[in-house]
């Protein structure tokens, strides 16, 4: 005899009244947000938007002044460690078309490794290597040879795809060649391997140690450091109320309250002033995404799961009203952030709604985590394919992806273009994420066995 709706609806209610929670034991969060509201800069003031403006165009001109191949190079570099290349596209891509397509600069190179790796670096070409090797392939070693080349070249082998063995070649025989009072014997954090606005803060101390650099460059990467941490505090304040608004924290006590770490995962992304919009979107979407897995991995029990995972499908809340409290909540503040989200890109950029490729977005990254929830609620164990081909949806770089390419596009028909023809590089970086994860979440496990 079928039960009536009443009947399965109580039903329902007793299974998840009776369910016993689980928990991950995260650590509490160590920032105090009414110190962080309390932050004040001063380099929000417009007459440093006006000395930026000024030394901008001064540096401009010093590409036109630079001669010396190395200085070039060098420059560029610089301005790269800096995080100020976005100043400078136009004169950085005339500059190395000038070098490419100059045959005495290639000469330059022939008797000069530091300035063939810091140009590897730059245009990607690994070929100019083999004049620095032997018959057999192995690098030739000067006794005249310091540190800055051999730096370099460890940083270029990180630039290698598969099957570059000159490239292996060269890693071994920096490592090896490095000076025994060298203060670096190795590359702990690679620069193809950071995150470059992080590494700023460093890199203008260390150019300030040398005083090699020239003295506007240095001040413009010391003022856009600054000017750019003044907008991110702004950013982060209105993130904060946004997140204490959603009243989440009270109710959802099992997930992590990571939203300032969230917030520096996407100035990470995007330091640039002129992307506030899209760290604060992408902040808001990592913080789901952390709550989703947490109620997907803890919290939520099978029956619980599938009710979930339905209503975000359907997009509506007739089918959340079973569900206890905590995922009502999680559900209603999903929705509603989305929808602003949609709303703020159409007035900012625009365009059209974006909705139904955000909705798709949590749709499939929910499905993904409710498989894995299945196969953990029946002691499933699948395949390695089987695993990987959820795997890279429910790390969530599809749904990363999609926030990113809709914060920085310009017109939203390209916008899709990109996004519709460029499925196999997010799922690869996707698939990266999916393994660099579990590589972490299995230390942790046999760390607690």
């Amino acid at each position: 005899m079928e039960k009536s709706g009443e009947q399965q609806y109580l039903s329902n209610q007793m299974k998840i009244g009776s369910v016993e929670r689980r928990t991950a034991n995260y650590m509490p969060n160590i920032w105090n947000y009414s110190l962080l509201q309390s932050l004040t800069n001063k380099y929000e003031e417009e007459k440093y938007r006006r000395q930026e403006e000024t030394l901008k165009r001064e540096i401009s001109c010093i590409f036109h002044e630079v001669k010396d191949p190395v200085a070039k190079l060098e420059l560029i570099d610089c301005i790269s460690k800096l995080a100020l290349s976005h100043y400078f596209e136009k004169d950085i891509y005339e500059t190395l078309n000038t070098m490419v397509n100059t045959n005495k600069f290639g000469s330059c190179m022939e008797d000069n490794l530091y300035l063939t790796v810091l140009y590897f670096r730059i245009l990607r070409q690994y070929d100019v290597f083999l004049n620095f090797t032997d018959d057999v392939g192995q690098f030739k070693i000067s006794e005249h040879l310091d540190d800055k080349p051999i730096l370099q070249l460890l940083e270029a082998f990180y630039l290698g795809v598969e099957s570059e063995s000159l490239l292996e070649t060269a890693q071994v025989f920096a490592t090896e060649n490095l000076s025994a009072n060298s203060e670096i014997s190795s590359l702990p954090c690679p620069l193809h391997l950071s995150v470059r606005w992080f590494n700023v803060k460093k890199h203008v101390n260390v150019q300030e140690k040398e005083n090699k650099t020239n003295s506007m460059l240095l001040q413009l990467g010391r003022l856009h450091f600054n000017m750019a941490q003044a907008q991110q505090q702004k950013d982060l304040k209105e993130i904060l109320r946004w997140w204490r608004n959603l009243d989440l924290k009270d109710t959802l006590i099992f997930t992590r309250d990571r939203v300032v770490e969230s917030f520096l995962w996407a100035v990470g992304v995007a330091f640039e002033p002129e992307h506030g919009s899209l760290r604060k979107w992408l902040t808001k979407v990592i913080m789901f995404i952390l709550i989703i897995d947490d109620v997907y991995d803890i919290y939520g029990s099978w029956e619980e799961l599938e009710c979930f995972t339905s209503a975000v499908n359907r997009w509506n809340h007739t089918e959340i009203h079973q569900l206890p409290e905590a995922l009502r909540k999680c559900f209603c503040a999903l929705y509603d952030t989305t929808i602003d989200m949609d709303q703020q890109i159409q007035q900012e950029k625009y365009w059209n709604s974006v909705l139904p490729y955000l909705i798709k977005g949590w749709k499939d990254f929910c499905q993904a985590l409710n498989v894995e929830a299945k196969w953990y609620h029946t002691g499933y164990t699948p395949r390695l394919g089987e695993y990987l081909e959820n795997g890279w949806i429910s790390s969530s770089g599809p749904l990363l992806s999609l926030v990113v390419l809709f914060g920085v596009g310009q017109d939203i028909a390209e916008t899709i273009n990109i996004l519709e023809n460029n499925q196999e590089i997010i799922y690869y970086s996707s698939l990266i994420v999916r393994l660099c994860n579990d590589q972490g979440t299995s230390t942790v496990i046999i760390l607690s066995t």
